[in-house]
C-alpha cells in the first residue's frame, strides 16, 4: 500500500482534510508529535531542541553543538522506523526527509491564496489581520529555511516537490480528501520491490546518520543495498584521518556491507569541518563591555574547541539567555546599565543550572563573597591565565553535564 504525505500552507484547512481522510479510509495518521517523540527517545534531547530544527532561527551555538543537525538525524530515524508499516499518511514538513527514490509515496500539498488564509486565521483564531499575516509569513519562512537545509530549494510551494497540489480556497474538504485517496490508489504509487528496497536503504542511512551524530560527526549519508557512501561537505585539515574515523564508526552498524567516502561540493569552501566534542564546553556566553577583550577571549576559546558567543552588556546577556540557553557564562562585574552582580542574581533565579564564572578586573573581597553567595561557580581576577580559565570552564561544564546525566 502507498504512503500519503501532506504538507499544507498555514490556515489552508489541512487539519480538516486529515480528519476526513482518517474517517473515510484505513490510512493511519502519523503526525509530527509522534515522530518528534521517537526522536526524543533515541537522542535524549528535549522536545524543544528537536522542534527547533523546523525553525528559521538557528542558535548562535549551533556551529559548535550541531543540535539542529543532530535533531534532523534523529527525526529521520524516527520517520524511517515508522515507515515500515503500510497505509500511512504523514503530515507536516518532516515528510520532506523521505527520499524521492521511495516511489510508493504520494506527495500532497494543500495551498490557498494569501487572502483566503488570512480570512481563515481571523475566523478560526480570532487574530487581527496584521497578526494573522505575520504568523503566516513566519510559518512560510520556517518551511523555506527547512527546505533549504535539506537542499530542496527555498520555495515550499514549488510544484516539483509534490505529486498533486490542491487549492483549498477552491476545493471543499470532502472533495480534497476524495481526490487524495483516489490518487493514492493509483498503480503509479503502488509499493514495488524496488520502492521497498529504497525504504530499506532509507532506514539504514538513517541508522548510520544517527550513529555518526552520536559521535559528534555531521556528514551526508546515502545507502544502497548495504553500500554506504559518506559525503564530506566541509574542509578538513586531515582528511584521511577523518575518513578512517568515519569508517570505524559506520562499520559497526548492522546491515552495512561496504563504506565509501567522497568530497562534496562544499568541501573547498572556507568553512572548516568541526566534530562536536560532547566533553568540551560548547555553549559559553561571554559578557563584558570591553569589546576588544571579549572578542579576543572568544577567539582563544574557539581555538581550544570551546563554543562561545558574546554579549556586551547585561541587558543583551539576559535576552540571549532566554533565547539561546547557554550552559556556562563568563561574566564581568562592572558594566553600564545592569551590572554583573544583578545579572548573576537574575540568572540564578530564572536559570539556576547555568554555571557562572565571574571574571573581573575591579572586584573586591566583598564582591567575591556576594557572588559566591548568589551561586557563582568561580570568581577570577583579570588579567587571567588562559589555562586557568580553560580549566575552570571545563570544571563548570563537567558540573553541567553531571546534572543533566542525573535527570
Amino acid at each position: 500500500m502507498s504512503v500519503i504525505t501532506i504538507v499544507g500552507a498555514a490556515f489552508s484547512n489541512k487539519s480538516a482534510v486529515i480528519k476526513e481522510i482518517s474517517a473515510t479510509s484505513g490510512y493511519k495518521a502519523i503526525d509530527l508529535q509522534k515522530i518528534v517523540a521517537g526522536a526524543v527517545t533515541s537522542s535524549g534531547m528535549n522536545e524543544s531542541k528537536i522542534l527547533g530544527a523546523f525553525s528559521a532561527k538557528t542558535s548562535v551555538f549551533n556551529r559548535f553543538t550541531h543540535e539542529k543537525e543532530r535533531s534532523v538525524a534523529h527525526l529521520r530515524l524516527a520517520l524511517a522506523s515508522l515507515m515500515v508499516d503500510d497505509q500511512l499518511f504523514i503530515t507536516g514538513p518532516v515528510s520532506f526527509l523521505i527520499p524521492d527514490k521511495i516511489s510508493h509515496v504520494l506527495r500532497v500539498c494543500l495551498v490557498a491564496e494569501l487572502k483566503y488564509r488570512i480570512h481563515e486565521a481571523v475566523q478560526r483564531e480570532g487574530l487581527a489581520e496584521k497578526n494573522a499575516l505575520l504568523q503566516i509569513r513566519q510559518q512560510d519562512e520556517d518551511l523555506a529555511v527547512w527546505l533549504k537545509m535539506l537542499n530542496k530549494g527555498e520555495d515550499p510551494w514549488a510544484t516539483g516537490l509534490y505529486d498533486i497540489v490542491v487549492p483549498m480556497d477552491k476545493t471543499d474538504v470532502a472533495a480534497a480528501a476524495a481526490l487524495i485517496l483516489e490518487k493514492a490508489g493509483s498503480d503509479v504509487v503502488a509499493k514495488t520491490t524496488h520502492s521497498q528496497a529504497a525504504l530499506g536503504d532509507f532506514l539504514l542511512a538513517a541508522q548510520v546518520d544517527v550513529k555518526l551524530a552520536q559521535e559528534g560527526h555531521n556528514v551526508l549519508v546515502d545507502a544502497r543495498k548495504g553500500a554506504v557512501t559518506l559525503t564530506i561537505n566541509k574542509n578538513v585539515l586531515m582528511l584521511s584521518r577523518l575518513e578512517e574515523d568515519l569508517k570505524s564508526i559506520v562499520e559497526k552498524v548492522p546491515g552495512v556491507l561496504s563504506i565509501a567516502t567522497r568530497i562534496g561540493e562544499g568541501f573547498h569552501q572556507p568553512d572548516i569541518y568541526r566534530r562536536y566534542d560532547f566533553e568540551m564546553p560548547s555553549k559559553v556566553l561571554l559578557v563584558d563591555d570591553e569589546r576588544d577583550f571579549v572578542q579576543t577571549l572568544s577567539e582563544r576559546l574557539i581555538m581550544r574547541d570551546m563554543g562561545s558567543a558574546v554579549a556586551y552588556d547585561g541587558e543583551s546577556a539576559l535576552t540571549m539567555i532566554a533565547d539561546e540557553e547557554p550552559e556556562v557564562m563568563i561574566l564581568d562585574l562592572r558594566m553600564p546599565g545592569i551590572d554583573g552582580i544583578e545579572v548573576l542574581r537574575q540568572v540564578k533565579t530564572t536559570n539556576p543550572d547555568i554555571e557562572v564564572i565571574v571574571l573581573t578586573g575591579h572586584g573586591t573581597e566583598k564582591d567575591k563573597d556576594v557572588c559566591m553567595e548568589l551561586g557563582a561557580f568561580a570568581f577570577l581576577q583579570k588579567p587571567v591565565d588562559i589555562q586557568l580559565l580553560s580549566q575552570t570552564l571545563m570544571k563548570a561544564n563537567e558540573k553541567v553535564r553531571s546534572k543533566k546525566n542525573r535527570v
